[in-house]
């Protein structure tokens, strides 16, 4: 069962001078002092192993958080991030960010396209591409409903991924949409809190515009900051590996969520390494599975063996008919391979848990801090395609897609463009 938890606060160094001060959250919890519209209900534990559902927990409250297997042992420590990025690495290649003539936009990168949310297929399981891990996900309409439920999965909007408005990773590509022209969404699940799949701006728009409408749910000890920063205690659940939610929005449906693990980390500051947990995400509802992985490594050089848990997660709650899976940022694999797969390591994710078509994501939009300094922007779907051709399992999209839609009738795995709803 989900249950309250002590508030470990999170030592944020470098909160943004726009964020809402403290007597506009409560005035706004005053405002909303009536329950949430949107009902949370736990559901029984879907861990397939109860004697190691607390392995990766450090400290019991935990307060903070570790990969429990051997293949996510190597991951990189903050003075290893700063000299890969900063020192002598024989991998390093910088690769500009392709230019097109007179300033245009290069053909060569993802192509952005205006949302049309997929109106015309309401019977279908639908997700929209904001840009990097940002999906937009509505389940299809039930009998009586006035639409599906709406799931944002990291909804970023900001042109940096950083906590300066003028420093750190930016935007080669724009968003398909402002944030004020998306449709109202219900839930906001949140993987892990780094910049580029946590965004204040966003977070914050979103509770603004509906209040006790919309609930968040995130990873364990990410929900002090929510609280802090963003809403009332009443409107952010956060959750543990293996939890799940029954989740439902008057007049529109229900959805089951459940947090799954996944290996990776966490850090908002430079003193907060681990502190949240992170997670990817298993939806289903009318009769459909989605599996969002969020920001996941699966095996680091010179380790043993691959991650189990995808394995896991496809055996449990699987088959998926759809999985949004990262293939970017993936570059040096000595540094990046604990914490982000690359292409060929996601087709394997594909497989392991049991999804019917993925398609890729967490390339296209924004160089990584380091990988920016090793991976070209055009060589994660690239690899991509070339991995699933391997396997026959190509399905087209996106900018490897040689202008085609990827192809929702087989099985396998493919692209789409920014702002593309994929319906299954």
């Amino acid at each position: 069962m989900i249950h309250a938890r002590p508030h470990h606060a999170l030592q944020v160094a470098f909160n943004r001078a726009t964020h809402t001060p403290q007597q506009t959250i409560n005035r706004a919890s005053r405002h909303f002092r009536k329950m949430s519209a949107v009902t949370v209900q736990p559901l029984p534990s879907r861990s397939p192993d109860s004697s190691s559902a607390t392995s990766h927990h450090v400290g019991s409250p935990p307060t903070a958080f570790r990969n429990p297997w051997p293949s996510g042992q190597n991951k990189p420590t903050l003075s290893t991030v700063l000299k890969t990025r900063y020192g002598d690495h024989p991998e390093k290649a910088f690769v500009p960010v392709p230019q097109g003539a007179n300033g245009q936009r290069s053909g060569e990168l993802v192509n952005v396209r205006r949302p049309d949310w997929a109106q015309d297929r309401p019977d279908r399981l639908r997700a929209t591409w904001i840009g990097h891990a940002s999906f937009l996900v509505e389940t299809p309409v039930t009998q009586g409903a006035k639409r599906g439920v709406r799931i944002f999965f990291d909804p970023v909007f900001s042109e940096r991924t950083s906590p300066f408005s003028f420093l750190g990773p930016k935007r080669y590509s724009p968003t398909p949409c402002l944030l004020s022209e998306t449709p109202d969404v219900d839930i906001v699940c949140i993987s892990h809190n780094h910049y580029d799949h946590l965004d204040y701006d966003a977070v914050s728009q979103l509770y603004k515009r509906r209040g006790a409408n919309i609930h968040f749910l995130v990873p364990l000890n990410v929900k002090p900051w929510f609280v802090k920063h963003i809403c009332p205690p009443e409107c952010v659940t956060e959750m543990d590996w293996w939890e799940s939610v029954e989740v439902r929005v008057p007049e529109v449906g229900s959805v089951t969520l459940t947090a799954t693990p996944c290996q990776h980390a966490s850090r908002r500051s430079a003193f907060d390494g681990d502190h949240g947990l992170w997670c990817s995400w298993s939806l289903e509802a009318a009769q459909k599975k989605l599996y969002f992985a969020g920001d996941t490594g699966y095996q680091a050089p010179d380790t043993p063996s691959a991650c189990p848990t995808f394995a896991q997660v496809g055996s449990t709650l699987g088959p998926f008919d759809l999985a949004l899976l990262p293939i970017g940022l993936f570059k040096p694999p000595s540094m990046m391979g604990a914490v982000h797969c690359s292409p060929e390591q996601a087709l394997q994710i594909h497989k392991d848990v049991r999804s019917r078509l993925s398609i890729g994501m967490h390339y296209g939009t924004v160089r990584g801090g380091v990988s920016g300094q090793y991976e070209p922007v055009t060589e994660p779907p690239r690899r991509w395609r070339e991995a699933a051709e391997k396997e026959d399992l190509w399905r087209g999209g996106g900018i490897e897609g040689d202008g085609e839609a990827v192809d929702t009738s087989r099985e396998g795995a493919g692209l789409c463009d920014i702002g593309e709803t994929v319906a299954v």
